[in-house]
């Protein structure tokens, strides 16, 4: 083999140019196991496209295939990368010019035979993104694929008489190469012909087009300690399961249907009556393992501007930005902090069910400060109910409306107003069931309908890639109806996480924070503030399995002089 490519050099400006390019990689990596371009239709935002191969001029894309680990996860990735084919709009046409590689630079060595092949023979495409990336080593397979698009343009340069230059000798090389390689194009050939017949077969037989299916699965091993705490309750193990199926139907839009199943409940004393101490799996759950549609929601872009539906189980954190990273993990999921507290500001907790919510982007930015957005939102609880002091406007509801900036690439900030209306027997920051999500017993109690005006402000600075720092306050003032019934309502934290922790995708996270509280009309000995710490760890077993030991310190519960309370948990979370 190195004989014929060092005859090649002298003989063949075309052979010259394609042995500069491939040879030095190709003796790198003998390995037979080929990589190929990857294509995957997203589950939550617009379609992305990541391609780890170079593109080849007048090639399939699909120019070999890496063996799995099984003939099943093979035959899976196969059709979903062939079937794929043509469907993106990231499809790369042939470069004319070396130049348009951003990573190609005159001083590279095989900078001449590399500008041979794109500018004379128009044989190599390059990646999707513009590079080359010439460093990289190759298979057998992906040698065979490209001198393949190379000898097969040289003899149509023959065929045509435009290349005058070629001789006898040439032509005599070029068939030797072919014939060495023949193997290799022979398994390419055969393998495209295979996974087509697939394609067709499972594409006959496939649940949806347009549809994706994901999961979530949390098992909760979870005990609270505290004098006045821990003799009611016991250690229990708890589970919530949430399956979503993900509709896309432009591409750039997405119905979100989800089925949640569940039988955690919150410990007596830190959450009964109140949110103090909830944990995020306690979030949605029926408390029974019944299964209910507690989502269903459509996103789409509407002008300049991203539009949120909701039918059911709309949240304002659904379509504002909270600016709590690795704290937050969006809808309650199983990946974030443990509590409820911990995972956003209480504002976004003001109203929850069915509306309509926009978010539209303004200004050019340029210097320090970034393109910002203006998100607005509306939510009503008991959208479906006709009755009287109900509906989509009587009933209960809550309007946001945020300004959101960034300065630079590491600060963002927020600041969020929400008016609601709350009737009497509901709770401040409940969902449409009546559940209270976070805060105290004082805090949520309604007596009577009421209205409120809530004002907080947010942040998220990020230092470096391994660290973050993210906080809130929110002040709600609550006019009740009826005389001195009225109250303030405070709430505040700070967390600090640690990404990639140990291990990459881990995180270690701290965050100290006020429950929402109201004091000054309260019965004597239920005027004290209470404070949470909480500290957890996230220890990625796998892509799709991560386990998270963490405490939650509770401080005068029920805004008393209780002992404190201590919550043990280790979650583990599933998804698929």
């Amino acid at each position: 083999m190195s004989n014929i490519l060092w005859k090649s050099l002298v003989v063949s400006p075309a052979v010259l140019g394609a042995t500069l390019l491939v040879s030095a990689t190709a003796i790198a990596a003998p390995s037979t196991t080929p990589e190929v371009a990857t294509t995957e239709v997203p589950t939550t935002e617009v379609a992305t496209t990541e391609t780890v191969l170079p593109a080849v001029a007048q090639q399939p894309a699909i120019v070999a295939q890496a063996a799995p680990t099984t003939e099943d996860t093979k035959v899976i990735d196969q059709v979903n990368r062939y079937s794929n084919e043509g469907r993106t709009n990231n499809n790369q046409g042939q470069v004319t010019s070396v130049s348009q590689f951003s990573d190609v630079q005159p001083t590279d060595w095989a900078f001449q035979a590399l500008q041979s092949l794109v500018e004379r023979y128009g044989c190599i495409a390059g990646y999707p993104n513009g590079t080359f990336r010439g460093s990289r080593a190759l298979t057998r397979y992906e040698f065979a694929a490209g001198l393949n698009a190379c000898l097969d343009r040289v003899n149509e340069l023959i065929a045509t008489a435009t290349a005058d230059l070629v001789t006898k000798q040439d032509l005599a090389t070029l068939q030797r190469l072919q014939e060495e390689f023949s193997a290799e194009l022979a398994t390419l050939r055969g393998r495209v012909d295979a996974l087509e017949a697939r394609t067709a077969e499972l594409e006959a037989n496939q649940f949806s087009t347009t549809t994706k299916l994901a999961g979530e699965a949390i098992f909760a091993v979870t005990d609270v300690f505290g004098d006045d705490l821990g003799d009611r309750n016991n250690t229990v193990f708890q589970n919530r399961v949430r399956l979503t199926l993900n509709t896309s139907f432009t591409g750039k839009d997405l119905l979100t249907t989800r089925l949640s199943s569940g039988n955690a409940q919150a410990f007596v004393g830190t959450a009964d009556g109140s949110g103090e101490g909830l944990q995020t799996f306690q979030v949605g759950s029926t408390g029974n393992n019944g299964v209910e549609i507690d989502k269903l929601t459509y996103e789409t872009d509407f002008g300049p501007a991203r539009a949120y539906l909701a039918a059911t189980g709309g949240r304002h954190s659904h379509y504002a930005a909270v600016n709590n990273p690795y704290f937050f993990d969006k809808t309650d999921g199983g990946n974030g902090s443990l509590s409820t507290l911990s995972s956003e500001s209480p504002i976004y907790r003001i109203g929850s069910g069915a509306g309509v919510a926009f978010t539209l982007p303004f200004g050019k930015g340029g210097g320090i400060f970034r393109p910002s957005s203006l998100t607005v939102g509306y939510l009503a609880s008991e959208a479906n109910n006709p009755n009287d002091s109900a509906g989509l406007f009587n009933g209960n509801y809550a309007a946001l409306g945020q300004l959101n900036f960034s300065v630079g690439d590491r600060l963002a900030l927020a600041a969020t107003y929400v008016h609601g209306y709350t009737g009497a027997g509901s709770s401040l920051f409940g969902d449409e069931d009546g559940n209270i999500l976070v805060g105290t017993s004082q805090a949520n109690t309604l007596n009577n309908s009421a209205s409120s005006n809530s004002f907080g402000l947010s942040a998220a600075f990020r230092p470096s890639d391994k660290l973050s720092v993210s906080g809130f306050v929110s002040y709600t003032d609550v006019t009740v109806t009826g005389a001195n019934n009225d109250k303030e309502v405070w709430s505040y934290g700070v967390g600090v996480a640690l990404p990639d922790f140990g291990k990459q995708g881990n995180v270690l996270g701290i965050f100290a924070g006020a429950q929402p509280y109201s004091l000054g009309r309260l019965n004597p000995g239920q005027n004290e503030v209470p404070y949470q710490i909480e500290g957890f760890y996230k220890y990625r077993v796998s892509d799709n399995i991560s386990v998270t030991p963490g405490v939650i310190w509770l401080t005068n519960v029920n805004q008393g002089n209780s002992d404190d309370a201590i919550i043990g948990t280790l979650r583990t979370t599933f998804t698929f």
